[in-house]
């Protein structure tokens, strides 16, 4: 069962609707939801234009409006820890000890934090939009792990002092400098086509799926 949309109001990524809607599981019993739509003002890179999501949190706890804007800011950190891990190799197997581990992944944590400061940079020359639309994080960080080496033997050491001497102000209008001359076509993303639906089940489509939990419990896939 389900009740009809109810428009809450707005928030900086589009237009908030409720309903409330009653699911039965495995059980028999029925269980209470809420259903947040958020109708986006952009659509996404994939061509999505609205946000569904399913809540058990009550309206005292948490409103619908405050539940789209936890999302949002939940989708910024998923983000970030894909980018440490596929960017900046923040989870490497070959470290099996907790402490090497964890000290991998603070550093992937600093590395991640200069990124931010140059990707900063560059949104300010470059405008907001075309960064987070056109620049890869993949490309950007590959590039400055190859570069690395180099300039650590091509260029003296005594030139690098210059950078401990500057102030705040001189340090940020030096980034912007460099950021001026950056060729963002060098580090486009790489355009995903359209999703493909998923192919029908022609093999075993007379048997549903049976859950785990139904497995354990001894029950047969028609129970």
């Amino acid at each position: 069962m389900q009740s009809p949309w109810r428009k809450i109001g707005s928030t900086e990524s589009g237009k908030v609707y409720e309903q409330r809607i009653e699911l039965v599981d495995d059980e028999g019993e029925v269980q209470r939801y809420r259903r947040i739509k958020v109708c986006l003002k952009q659509a996404t890179r994939d061509g999505e234009t609205e946000r569904l999501l399913l809540t058990n949190l009550p309206k005292s706890a948490a409103d619908a409006k405050l539940v789209a804007d936890m999302y949002r800011k939940r989708w910024r950190i998923e983000t970030m820890f894909q980018e440490l891990e596929a960017h900046l190799h923040s989870e490497i197997n070959t470290l099996g000890y907790p402490k090497a581990a964890l000290f991998g992944f603070c550093v992937a944590l600093v590395a991640y934090n200069a990124l931010a400061v140059v990707k900063a940079a560059l949104r300010t020359i470059h405008g907001e939009e075309t960064i987070a639309n056109d620049l890869s994080g993949y490309y950007l960080a590959g590039n400055i792990a190859r570069t690395y080496d180099g300039m650590t033997v091509a260029i003296p050491e005594q030139e690098w002092t210059v950078f401990r001497t500057m102030s705040l102000a001189e340090f940020a209008q030096m980034y912007l400098q460099l950021a001026s001359n950056v060729n963002l076509a060098k580090f486009k993303k790489s355009r995903r086509g359209p999703k493909k639906p998923p192919p029908k089940r022609n093999r075993y489509s007379n048997h549903p799926q049976v859950s785990t939990a139904k497995l354990l419990k001894g029950k047969t896939p028609r129970e």
